[in-house]
């Protein structure tokens, strides 16, 4: 207080108070939500447990935890190393460069609702569809893609990892940028391919980023809900399913007006997954990624 404390604070006040009533807020009270039965209309009634286990024996559950497992583990072996490859490849390039940068980052710039309306004409499984007319040049038969239990996963991490990727190329490029020159100039005095180079000196470069993006993106793919709500709504027979698309439908698709207590429970559950995941990832990549 001595030192300035007292006016620090009295700046700090209206951002921490609003950061306290629209962040924290709603935080704790869906934490108190969890253990009562509600619908936001009477009163609620305090319930202790039973909205934790009413989920956890929910058969749907076990669905919509593969399919949100299932639509990670996709995400991350395409939409992963698809950005990176494309990062080092574009700070190869010499001439148009920015222009590359922004064509990457246009698909970030279309808003998210209409990207997967526009994505969702494309998958037209007549064989008027785009891609079903493209197959159709090569000589492959149209596909149902979103109609398709087996095709409906990978339909719309395809279209997720075109909507993310740019995001994270041009945060890749950027790192890029800090490498120091002098390190490829060693390496290529070395002989080294450009493979070689970026092995043994891009990567282990951009460790604490590749690090960083890795664990943002399962949060990310972890709580996936606009793609399957909008193409396909959970379907086909519940092969889109996924967590949070099951929370939606707990709280505003129950026949007994909104299940918003068994809604919250399973939303802090995946909370405290995603909290604990993220805690131990830190653990076990904190002495690799400052290495």
């Amino acid at each position: 207080m001595r030192g300035g404390g007292a006016w620090n604070l009295a700046f700090l006040a209206p951002m921490l108070i609003v950061f306290g009533v629209f962040s924290w807020g709603p935080i704790v009270q869906s934490v108190i939500m969890s253990f009562q039965k509600t619908n936001l209309v009477t009163p609620p009634v305090w319930v202790g447990l039973d909205n934790f286990a009413r989920v956890l024996s929910d058969p749907n559950l076990s669905t919509a935890v593969l399919n949100t497992l299932y639509f990670a583990g996709l995400a991350l072996l395409f939409g992963f190393p698809l950005p990176i490859i494309m990062a080092v490849l574009m700070s190869e390039v010499k001439r148009g460069k920015g222009l590359y940068s922004a064509l990457a980052y246009l698909p970030v710039v279309v808003p998210p609702v209409v990207a997967v309306l526009l994505w969702k004409v494309f998958y037209n499984a007549s064989p008027d569809g785009v891609f079903n007319t493209i197959l159709g040049f090569v000589g492959i038969p149209p596909q149902p893609w979103l109609q398709s239990s087996a095709t409906a996963m990978p339909s719309l991490v395809i279209e997720a990892t075109w909507a993310a990727a740019g995001g994270s190329i041009i945060i890749y490029l950027a790192a890029l940028i800090a490498v120091p020159p002098e390190l490829y100039d060693a390496a290529e005095v070395d002989g080294a391919s450009i493979w070689r180079k970026i092995w043994h000196v891009t990567l282990p470069q951009l460790r604490g980023i590749l690090f960083i993006m890795l664990i943002l993106q399962v949060i990310g793919t972890a709580q996936v809900f606009l793609e399957p709500y909008l193409f396909t709504g959970g379907g086909p027979n519940n092969a889109t399913l996924t967590v949070l698309l099951l929370i939606y439908r707990y709280a505003f698709q129950n026949s007994l007006g909104g299940a918003y207590g068994e809604a919250t429970a399973l939303s802090l559950m995946l909370a405290i997954f995603l909290g604990l995941l993220s805690w131990l990832y830190f653990k076990l990549t904190d002495r690799w990624s400052t290495n």
